[in-house]
């Protein structure tokens, strides 16, 4: 059958799969051992699967978001079909497990994991979004779906796009390319970022802060010098007090970085901004991961 599902049944489940441009959209229910609970990621599996493995695309939604806006909102699926290249969009936080204050806020607990190794004893045992996107969700995928073991890229939006640069600049090579949408490039310097770090990772504990904020990454990287895209609306409401993307810029002058910072007149932080432009951004992912 295609596309094969995952077939250690006790680790993981196929929820649904559905055809789509000739490829197929999928569910999955895991349990994670990073994050101690269920986890959930959704995978566009392109036709191209069926007769040889394809390379794969990481999406990382932002806050609030579930695996499901990216699949029913972004129309990635036309480019991923087009160039043969799989998708893989986990979600933005554990869910349910029993932490008091979990589901307070929408910018911290619940939908809100910023991808961190979360360090404050409260939230350690399951909030390690890091851990789970770099480290586990990769193994599972490579070792159970029809895709190129080490071809790989990633990007994002919003606080999903922060965790696309910060993973990216942190493991330099491991990923073919980055890009984000409106993503959050100065974390430690913005309300969003300072609510999350005090919370996950403590409030004074500074230093471990810098290690998550993609524009001081940026100020010290030493890796490959690869193109980063970067779309962002200038009708986005968050951002002068939340994005700071000239910060993130001038880190990237600073080092060399190549980045194409595209400011969209006209457009907001929504689905339907990253809609208009998701195109580009599987093109360009396609371009560094097929040779």
């Amino acid at each position: 059958t295609f596309p094969p599902p995952l077939i250690r049944v006790d680790m993981s489940k196929l929820v649904s799969s559905i055809k789509c441009f000739g490829g197929a959209v999928q569910k999955f229910v895991h349990q994670s051992k990073v994050a101690q609970c269920e986890m959930t990621f959704t995978a566009f599996v392109p036709s191209k699967a069926a007769v040889q493995k394809v390379p794969v695309l990481y999406y990382l939604s932002g806050l609030t978001c579930s695996p499901e806006n990216f699949i029913t909102k972004a129309g990635a699926f036309a480019a991923a079909e087009k160039h043969g290249v799989a998708l893989i969009a986990p979600d933005t936080s554990p869910r349910d497990v029993n932490i008091e204050g979990e589901d307070d806020s929408y910018d911290f607990g619940s939908a809100a994991g910023f991808y961190v190794d979360a360090t404050e004893p409260k939230w350690a045992k399951h909030y390690n979004m890091y851990s789970y996107v770099v480290s586990e969700l990769p193994e599972l995928v490579e070792e159970h779906l029809p895709v190129i073991e080490g071809s790989k890229s990633i990007f994002g939006h919003s606080m999903g796009g922060h965790g696309a640069l910060t993973i990216y600049l942190k493991n330099p090579g491991a990923y073919q390319s980055v890009s984000a949408f409106s993503p959050i490039c100065n974390p430690t310097d913005c309300p969003w970022g300072a609510k999350a770090f005090s919370g996950y990772l403590g409030e004074d504990n500074k230093e471990a802060w810098r290690d998550y904020d993609a524009t001081l990454l940026m100020e010290k990287y030493c890796g490959p010098k690869t193109p980063i895209l970067i779309d962002q609306g200038l009708d986005d409401s968050f951002l002068a007090e939340q994005l700071k993307p000239e910060s993130f810029k001038a880190a990237c002058n600073k080092s060399g970085v190549p980045l194409d910072l595209r400011m969209q007149e006209g457009y907001d932080h929504s689905y339907f901004f990253i809609s208009t432009f998701i195109a580009d951004h599987v093109d360009f992912h396609a371009n560094a991961l097929i040779k």
